[in-house]
């Protein structure tokens, strides 16, 4: 495995390869996800021996995420069909997308269906339904179209890793509206319904339908295709209702200065800095923690330590002065974040003092709010989980000046919140951290 070259995938190749372990594409799918971008081709001195740029895809790739975690690998040989290997889980977040009952393989979900007339009606909830298309779903679920009554229902959410634009409702909200649409379907037409997440990026030379009727679906209806022109010119109009009414209630002038002051308002932002230990858990509590917040409305920026060190620091060692500069181009470009009114959420290790303490005058020099959130997971748990294999290496001597094994990790006396996630999990680890930090965002200038 370790003699493999390496291909970091982004969040959107990591979709495909997800819908391809769980059978939903098949391996020339992701081939095709991952072919060679033009864009790529000149070479790159920076990227790390045994680590592929993007422009090239050899037989024998192993497939990492950003925290360089072998994921699967990838067997593409002349006159052989490409074929998939899993070999560690894919990481979880938190929401409800992240469920397993509605996170499921596309072969489980498609052999808990049955077969025969009217079985297995898929429903593709690409927006939040509106009345005007819960309505339709239950038609066509009773057999609108068919005839027939629809046995089975499968609600499929499409969702991506990436968060969405600026007011779009994402994910969490999706899921959740979906998941309401099942049990107004199965209350109206006493079909078996299932709400079923397929993580979509619109990647892999594959339609939504295919990705569906894979999913066991022998009829598929996109919901939104069944909204009124009447109704979609309402739902455009909404971001405008609440110009509308100043213009009615206050007269010119004053509707100037209302909406001059509504387009300019934002609050004070904010950078929330999680340190700790290589397998503390701080990646996966600052992760569902960026999402909470997205799903809250509020702008943020996460900028996880291993994805910073594919990009914004890519080419710096592991010593000290590498790791310290490390730390300090995040907490610059979390303040800018910040300064703007955004939250920036950071999750290196960040093992010195020092580093951190500038870190935090960035934000407050900013005129930000900074909050310290060390995960204090126990080294003897952080490397019993070893999920990447890194304390193993450093334990070996592989790796040199590997933090918590040869090089010191120096505890913060400074932190705002501390967090075990030996004892806490991590959905009560992100809501102690939200709490505060909304708490904070209420405190005036």
């Amino acid at each position: 495995m370790t003699d493999s070259p390496a291909r970091v995938l982004s969040d959107d190749e990591l979709d495909v390869l997800e819908l391809t372990l769980g059978g939903a594409l098949p391996p020339s799918a992701l081939v095709a996800a991952l072919r060679p971008d033009p864009a790529d081709d000149a070479p790159d001195g920076d990227v790390p021996a045994g680590t592929l740029p993007a422009g090239t895809l050899p037989a024998d790739t192993l497939l990492t995420d950003a925290e360089n975690t072998p994921l699967a690998r990838l067997t593409a040989r002349p006159g052989e069909g490409p074929a998939v290997e899993p070999l560690k889980p894919l990481a979880a977040a938190i929401g409800p997308q992240w469920d397993a009952a509605v996170r499921r393989p596309a072969r489980e979900v498609r052999a808990g269906l049955g077969d025969g007339p009217g079985a297995a009606l898929g429903l593709l909830i690409t927006e939040v339904p509106t009345r005007e298309e819960s309505d339709a779903a239950v038609a066509l679920a009773s057999g609108g179209g068919t005839g027939t009554p629809s046995g089975s229902v499968l609600l499929l959410v499409p969702v991506a890793r990436r968060s969405p634009g600026p007011g779009v409702v994402g994910a969490p909200g999706l899921v959740r509206a979906a998941q309401g649409l099942a049990g107004t379907l199965a209350e109206r037409t006493g079909a078996r319904v299932a709400t079923v997440v397929v993580p979509w990026s619109g990647r892999g030379d594959a339609s939504l339908d295919d990705v569906a009727a894979a999913y066991g679906a022998a009829r598929v209806e996109r919901l939104a295709a069944h909204r009124s022109p009447a109704t979609a010119e309402r739902v455009a109009a909404l971001p405008g209702v609440r110009d509308e009414a100043v213009r009615v209630l206050y007269p010119p002038a004053s509707a100037a200065e209302l909406t001059r002051a509504a387009s300019g308002a934002h609050r004070r932002g904010a950078v929330v800095f999680f340190t700790g230990l290589s397998g503390s858990g701080k990646s996966t509590v600052a992760r569902a923690l960026a999402a909470e917040l997205e799903d809250d409305g509020l702008g943020t920026t996460l900028l996880d330590g291993d994805e910073v060190r594919q990009h914004l620091s890519k080419g710096l060692g592991f010593d000290r002065a590498s790791r310290e500069t490390n730390v300090e181009r995040i907490g610059y470009v979390a303040a800018l974040v910040a300064r703007h009114g955004g939250i920036a959420v950071a999750a290196p290790i960040a093992p010195f003092a020092a580093g951190r303490a500038r870190v935090r005058a960035m934000a407050e020099e900013a005129g930000a709010h900074f909050v310290l959130v060390h995960v204090s997971t126990p080294l003897e748990v952080c490397e019993a989980r070893d999920r990447k294999g890194f304390y193993a290496r450093a334990r070996a001597g592989e790796i040199a000046e590997f933090t918590g094994i040869s090089s010191p990790y120096e505890e913060p006396g400074d932190a705002d919140l501390v967090v075990d996630t030996t004892d806490v999990p991590v959905p009560e680890a992100v809501e102690q951290v939200r709490r505060h930090l909304l708490a904070v965002l209420e405190t005036p200038r």
